[in-house]
């Protein structure tokens, strides 16, 4: 089944995206890390757990997380041969340039305003972006 990673470490925002995939008949399972650790756990099986495959084929990513953040995660991620072609686009409340600087950076493919909401947000092409490659 074609799949999404979010990782995102609060529960509210989770069922936000949650819903907008329901709304919207997202054909995809959205899989959830609490925050980047956990998400490169789940994409390399450590610490117990099963490698991801295939691939998700999208990763929404919170850049406010306890352990490891967004950016060290992405970071990780795009240094990694398997992971490097992956899209991610940014979800966050950060509005601080310097964020999304850093994001853009990292190639992501989107800098989206939480909440997740793919009629409302104030980052509109990214938004529709993000929905054009999940119903694509």
């Amino acid at each position: 089944m074609r799949s999404v990673l979010l990782v995102e470490d609060d529960i509210f925002d989770t069922m936000t995206a949650e819903k907008s995939f329901a709304k919207f008949n997202v054909p995809h399972q959205l899989l959830t890390a609490f925050n980047g650790e956990e998400a490169l756990d789940l994409l390399l099986g450590r610490n117990g757990a099963e490698p991801l495959r295939p691939l998700p084929e999208v990763i929404l990513l919170d850049l406010n997380m306890p352990r490891m953040n967004g950016i060290e995660f992405l970071t990780e991620l795009r240094a990694h041969p398997d992971f490097h072609d992956i899209p991610v686009f940014i979800t966050t409340t950060s509005g601080m340039d310097v964020d999304r600087l850093n994001a853009e950076e990292l190639g992501v493919s989107g800098y989206i305003m939480k909440p997740l909401d793919f009629e409302t947000s104030s980052d509109l092409s990214d938004s529709l972006s993000l929905l054009e490659k999940l119903l694509n």
